[in-house]
């Protein structure tokens, strides 16, 4: 028999203090498998269960409304051969295998990054279930493929620049909403939390603009041992912080005056 699902603990579904954009690094799936003794590939197939266990607790808690995962990097497309076939084909695994669960929960899937570069046989099926669940307005599950940080930040630049050259845009009039507006998640309320799992200190060219002011939870659980316990552990964290956006604790939660 398999072990029972968690429940979120008491007072999470529907949570007004829950984050609405979840953003996750997952990373460590090499290092599971490593630690014991097994191939790499291997951990990347268990990775992709942590994904869809993930993806529907974030679902159940009903305030959490957009969930993006760093799911294939620019920069991975240098890695061997045999492992970047092998993450293809996993990720079109769960393009198939997901989509009756992306349609019952109401979830709209995007993908974003340079998207062409994907095997053809995947890009297909992204954008079949892109248009399929583009209606879905329960949560977006943005999955971040071929990505890189600096490179969506230079591709806005270049949008903006396009703009001025034709005459639509004044440079005086580019500012922060206007940069955003070009960003591949123009369409995402900003990230209120980020995680990284494997205990590693850095961004990895995830993005670079979004998370400004987003809380961050580092854990050193692997990803394919990230599961729904590790997921409510990291919210109990992100529960704990003063969001401050640059102001003081002060003038963020007031003194109380009493009764």
């Amino acid at each position: 028999m398999s072990d029972p699902v968690p429940a979120p603990p008491p007072g999470y579904t529907g949570a007004a203090w829950l984050p609405r954009h979840v953003a996750i690094i997952m990373d460590g799936n090499g290092r599971w498998a490593e630690r014991r003794g097994r191939p790499r590939l291997e951990g990347h197939a268990y990775g992709a269960q942590s994904v869809r266990e993930i993806v529907t607790a974030c679902r159940e808690l009903d305030s959490i409304k957009a969930l993006t995962l760093y799911a294939f990097s620019v920069q991975n497309w240098g890695r061997p051969d045999e492992e970047v076939e092998h993450l293809m084909g996993l990720l079109l695994d769960y393009l198939v295998e997901e989509k009756s669960t992306i349609m019952d929960n109401g979830i709209r899937l995007q993908a974003i990054g340079q998207i062409d570069r994907l095997p053809a046989k995947v890009l297909g099926q992204l954008r079949y279930l892109e248009e399929l669940s583009k209606a879905n307005r329960d949560m977006t599950l943005t999955l971040a493929l071929s990505y890189g940080g600096r490179e969506e930040i230079v591709l806005a630049c270049q949008r903006v620049a396009a703009r001025v050259l034709a005459g639509e845009l004044a440079v005086e009039a580019i500012d922060e909403s206007e940069i955003e507006k070009h960003l591949y998640t123009h369409d995402l309320p900003p990230v209120d939390l980020l995680i990284r799992t494997s205990g590693e200190m850095r961004i990895s060219n995830f993005l670079l603009w979004q998370v400004a002011y987003a809380e961050i939870v580092v854990t050193d659980v692997l990803w394919p041992d990230f599961r729904r316990p590790e997921l409510y552990a990291s919210l109990e964290q992100y529960k704990g912080r003063q969001r401050r956006y640059g102001l003081t604790g002060a003038q963020v939660t007031p003194p109380s005056t009493g009764s």
